[in-house]
């Protein structure tokens, strides 16, 4: 068998590539490694299981590069490119692609310039309104060809139910050193919401507004090149790509706010609503960011379990800046009770 360390190694050098390679950088995710060429990059799925994600097998990995690929073709069709076998000859040596047995697989793709994705040019203050107006169009035509999801407004309900339950479960675990009490207190508050006006939640599934979408749009995600594209969406997970659309415009908004650039989102979400028509409850927006902010804390802080992050102070500091902003949307959807 050969070791990841191994593969690592083979994909650090140069000669490795088919195309002509000056430099290759390697950046570590939490579920996988990406290799940057200067034109390509290439993405390795770590052998791991996080709940719903389950890499260890090697098939399993091969059938995750081959659905990131047809997936996120549908917002960035030039540039997913292929899922590649990592072979071994029989003269005992490593190739991507070419004959010999796959020992694992991986997704390449156009590498993208980092200056032109959102959240770089967010704070470098080069971004602008219409950029939003952009993203919005695109998105609208996006989900207007998307299958509305056929599943009940209960057990819609429910997901947000245990989402609440696992958020607030993870967040005040002791060793993570967060307010417990205030996180209890929000968590309260979203599960008052979701209580007193389920109303509005049942309309949006009955209306078809849950589709199967990106799972994951955060300005990171968005590239702002004359072709505009959005890339890595969930793959792993069709349950939670499975989504309103308002809650994904949400989450882009919050993240927009998250960035000093409140403005921004709320641009995104005039433009989808004047091109979908689509206008839900600001009370439903306020209690999407909330559990979506609580969510990128859980994943945030979980960092902190995992040894090449436990000293890093990165993480709490951003896990605290998410809880400030569910904070401040729970309070804004439950203000609207009163």
């Amino acid at each position: 068998m050969i070791s990841l360390e191994s593969k690592l190694a083979f994909l650090r050098q140069p000669s490795s590539y088919p195309d002509p390679v000056y430099r290759v950088e390697a950046i570590e995710t939490h579920m996988s490694w990406v290799f940057l060429t200067d034109d390509h990059a290439y993405k390795l799925k770590k052998p791991v299981h996080y709940g719903p994600l389950d890499f260890r097998k090697l098939e399993a990995r091969r059938f995750f590069c081959e659905e990131e690929v047809r997936l996120n073709r549908r917002l960035a069709p030039d540039v997913y490119l292929a899922a590649v076998p990592l072979v071994i000859d029989a003269q005992h040596h490593l190739a991507l692609g070419g004959e010999g047995d796959a020992i694992d697989w991986l997704v390449k793709m156009r590498r993208l310039p980092a200056h032109r994705m959102l959240d770089y040019m967010i704070k470098a203050n080069v971004a602008q309104e219409s950029d939003m107006q952009r993203i919005a169009a695109l998105l609208a035509r996006f989900y207007r060809s998307c299958e509305p999801v056929r599943s009940g407004p209960d057990e819609y309900r429910r997901r947000f139910e245990r989402d609440i339950a696992q958020n607030e479960e993870i967040l005040c675990t002791p060793a993570f050193h967060l307010p417990a009490r205030r996180i209890e207190s929000h968590c309260n508050l979203q599960r008052t919401w979701l209580e007193r006006i389920s109303d509005l939640l049942d309309a949006r599934v009955h209306d078809g507004r849950v589709v199967e979408g990106h799972g994951d749009l955060r300005a990171e995600h968005v590239c702002l090149e004359n072709g505009l594209a959005i890339i890595d969406c969930l793959e792993f997970s069709r349950e939670l790509r499975m989504v309103d659309t308002f809650d994904e415009l949400a989450f882009l908004a919050l993240e927009c706010e998250r960035l000093d650039k409140p403005e921004y989102g709320a641009r995104l979400l005039r433009t989808y609503t004047e091109l979908s028509g689509d206008a839900p409850d600001p009370s439903v927006i306020h209690f999407y960011q909330s559990v979506r902010a609580c969510l990128r804390a859980r994943i945030a802080i979980s960092h902190l379990l995992e040894e090449q992050f436990r000293y890093s102070a990165e993480w709490p500091r951003r896990a605290m800046e998410y809880l400030q902003l569910a904070e401040a949307h729970a309070e804004a959807a439950h203000a609207r009770l009163v």
